[in-house]
């Protein structure tokens, strides 16, 4: 009995080992995944005639962000920027500077000419409208 309660420890302490290695990836309820290390941390959306992006990029200025979208490609990218003030000594620093890109490939091409992007709060909330040719159409019947 001894012997398998330890196979069981072993079995459990390598289970936890690979989630420490792959700790950036872990799956959430339903069909999504939930990117648990990525930064930022993104929620994507559609209705039917656009995606909509929601980014959590606290501490970031929108001058120090790029967004990029070609076809179905949307990439992220941007850096923070130290808040350190000019004279003081450094005690600790969790918030440092830090440069990040986040690409993602949507489920159909945007209209690149039509999207909005607004930064508030600490959220970059993008509205990204499918191009005409992914939209779905009506058939008619003769």
């Amino acid at each position: 009995m001894w012997t398998r309660m330890n196979e069981i420890d072993r079995m459990f302490s390598a289970m936890n080992l690979l989630r420490s290695i792959n700790s950036d990836r872990s799956y959430g309820e339903g069909s999504g995944s939930r990117v648990a290390g990525g930064f930022p941390k993104t929620n994507m959306y559609d209705n039917g005639d656009s995606f909509q992006v929601i980014a959590e990029v606290p501490g970031v200025n929108k001058e120090d962000l790029s967004i990029k979208v070609q076809g179905n490609y949307l990439e992220l990218s941007g850096t923070r920027q130290s808040d350190a003030p000019e004279g003081f000594t450094i005690h600790r620093v969790e918030r440092d500077q830090s440069t990040f890109s986040r690409s993602f490939t949507l489920a159909a091409d945007v209209d690149a000419d039509k999207i909005e992007a607004v930064l508030k709060d600490g959220l970059l909330t993008l509205v990204l409208p499918k191009a005409e040719s992914a939209k779905p159409k009506q058939v008619t019947i003769n």
